[in-house]
């Protein structure tokens, strides 16, 4: 479905907006409440999150291994485990801030990336989408994390991250479909189209 419009809403689930105002804004999250008007002509309130978006990397070392973080999350009140990803800045490409996140928080460049496609990681609450890419030939350099962000990055063998989703030690959404893509990566089931990194201007 790569590409195609989505297909038209049937009348039976069309919900047809009649108010939105935003009541909350902060840093990089803003809160709206919606007043919509229901197939059955009933008024309902939605409130949700809008999200400027994000990119998460599944990065590939040379030795077969794949490059991991773990940080505190405060929702979650616990250290998670996670793909390397970060928000996208206002006018920039998916590209852009996978190669900027990637850099920045582990110190790594990649010579090849692989686009994936996209997630909606929070369809109940929130219009955040996640664009989703592989890495692969990375060069070691000096983290550049920002000012309040504390991460430790560490190496995984692939059964290592397999067994954490399984095991439920690994919960993050965004890193559990990652880790199922780079399963069907490692057997040859999803095959990348594989295109070498922009020069660096």
């Amino acid at each position: 479905m790569d590409g195609q419009a989505p297909p038209p809403v049937p009348a039976a689930l069309q919900e047809t907006t009649v108010d939105s105002q935003g009541v909350f804004q902060g840093r990089f999250l803003r809160v709206w409440r919606d007043t919509v008007r229901l197939p059955d002509g009933q008024v309902a309130v939605r409130e949700y999150i809008k999200h400027s978006g994000a990119v998460m990397v599944i990065p590939l070392l040379d030795n077969g291994r794949v490059l991991m973080e773990r940080q505190w999350r405060t929702p979650m009140r616990r250290v998670m485990t996670e793909f390397p990803a970060g928000k996208l800045d206002p006018g920039e490409g998916w590209l852009a801030c996978a190669a900027r996140e990637l850099r920045e928080e582990t110190g790594y460049t990649a010579r090849e990336w692989a686009y994936i496609g996209t997630i909606n990681n929070a369809i109940s609450y929130s219009d955040e989408t996640i664009h989703l890419a592989f890495a692969r030939g990375l060069v070691a350099g000096p983290s550049q994390l920002d000012q309040h962000e504390f991460l430790e990055v560490f190496e995984a063998e692939p059964r290592q991250v397999l067994d954490g989703v399984r095991g439920g030690i690994i919960t993050d959404v965004k890193t559990v479909i990652g880790v199922f893509w780079l399963e069907k990566f490692l057997d040859g089931s999803w095959p990348l189209a594989w295109s070498q990194a922009p020069a660096q201007g």
